[in-house]
């Protein structure tokens, strides 16, 4: 295989299993535990789900940006 192909289908993997954590994570901390929706007032564990969850989407998106950024090697 060519190392531009191998190069392009490594960058999309990592994109697509970078997300897919990401959003694994994520559900599991604000669906499973209950932090993503509060009854009537705001808990702290709500407060420290929301910062998490701001932080590692700048995060991720930063990474993708340095990720995709990159030129595809020529040969």
């Amino acid at each position: 295989m060519e190392e531009d192909a191998k190069d392009f289908l490594r960058r999309v993997l990592l994109t697509l299993s970078v997300g897919a954590l990401w959003m694994l994570i994520n559900s599991t901390l604000g669906l499973m535990m209950g932090w993503a929706f509060f009854a009537t007032t705001p808990t702290l564990g709500n407060y420290i789900f929301y910062a998490w969850f701001l932080g590692s989407l700048v995060g991720m998106i930063l990474y993708f940006i340095r990720l995709w950024k990159k030129k595809f090697p020529v040969t």
